[in-house]
């Protein structure tokens, strides 16, 4: 961070950080800025899960505060209290096979959300500057869904066309022009990024990756949509949480980033790297390939994403250190070793069924 504009004890205000990519954020800073303060805020629905943050509930530089970011007073009064340095905001509904159940609160959560976290911080920001100088940084973690999907070759660069064909991946393009916007007419230093599929430790088990791993460690059906050739670009976790940090602290305002890591499957190949590593990690259900089931394709499912990282690599020095094969074993692992986890979860509304249906 810029020294000028920010002390040697910064307060990172995290939103959503009960979340997947969220608290594996906050583990990040914690660790990589000894003397950092990080706050999150979360309204605690099905993918906030207070275990997720249970490493590092007692250490006495995290704080955890329970809202929504669509509450304005709320909000406003939070950021007064806090006087966060850098505001990252993680807070959305961002399951697409739900947005397709029920669009409407990914609306409402994506983008009014969104706005109301703006002008809290653009209000905020005016009172610090006056006070004490200190103006704060906002970053906007999006998503590669916003444009669409890729014929066979080509990324996605930030210059890319936003053509999003789901409600999620509509509401977050929705809030990446509201964020633009208020740094064009307002001048509050956002940042924004968008990145390629994210997985890792506490990933909620409707997602992909989980689904399948906790699946065929208990020898059920493996659900492909389709044909299984739809392409991703997969980052682990833990590199995107170090982009988001260097992004928030040196990404210049009003720029976008995109950030991915180099490791373009299809569904089915992702499928099939999960039963190698199962077959080694638990034997006795080998092959877990027998396991595959294709079932009936997700209305609007795009065919392939892929993320050209270069500018985010260039302008900031941001490297992916996680193969795809090693992070998947890594990740299939930390799903073995933590069935306790993963059960709760399940225990919930959530019970690993089919969702997205709708249409």
């Amino acid at each position: 961070m810029d020294s000028d504009t920010h002390n040697d004890t910064p307060t990172f205000l995290v939103t959503g950080g009960a979340g997947f990519i969220g608290s594996n954020l906050v583990h990040h800073i914690l660790e990589a800025r000894p003397r950092a303060r990080v706050v999150v805020y979360d309204k605690l629905t099905y993918a906030g899960n207070l275990d997720n943050l249970e490493p590092v509930a007692k250490n006495p530089r995290f704080e955890i505060v329970r809202g929504d970011i669509c509450d304005r007073d709320f909000v406003r009064e939070t950021f007064r209290r806090v006087r966060p340095d850098v505001i990252m905001n993680l807070a959305a509904e961002s399951h697409v096979d739900r947005s397709i159940d029920g669009p409407s609160v990914f609306m409402q959560t994506n983008v009014m959300g969104t706005f109301e976290l703006l002008d809290a911080a653009l209000a905020v920001s005016k009172e610090q500057e006056q006070k004490d100088g200190k103006q704060l940084r906002f970053l906007h973690v999006s998503t590669d869904e916003v444009f669409g999907s890729l014929g066979p070759t080509g990324r996605f660069t930030e210059e890319s066309q936003y053509q999003p064909n789901s409600p999620y991946s509509a509401s977050k393009a929705g809030a990446d022009h509201v964020v633009r916007a208020y740094f064009h007419t307002y001048g509050l230093p956002v940042v924004t990024t968008n990145c390629s599929n994210n997985y890792g430790a506490y990933q909620f088990p409707e997602k992909l990756i989980p689904l399948v791993t906790l699946n065929g460690a208990e020898g059920k059906p493996l659900p492909v949509y389709g044909d299984g050739k739809n392409v991703r670009d997969w980052l682990w976790v833990g590199d995107h949480a170090a982009a988001l940090l260097l992004a928030a602290e040196t990404g210049k305002p009003g720029e976008t980033y995109n950030i991915g890591g180099n490791s373009e499957r299809a569904n089915i190949d992702v499928v099939e790297t999960i039963c190698k590593a199962l077959d080694e990690l638990r034997p006795a259900g080998r092959p877990h390939s027998k396991l595959i089931q294709f079932v009936k394709d997700r209305p609007g499912h795009d065919r392939r994403y892929a993320i050209d990282p270069s500018k985010i690599e260039r302008e900031l020095g941001f490297r992916p250190t996680m193969t795809f094969e090693a992070g998947i074993r890594k990740t299939v692992e930390w799903y073995l070793n933590n069935r306790g986890w993963c059960d709760r979860i399940s225990q919930g509304t959530y019970r690993r069924e089919r969702l997205g249906l709708a249409g």
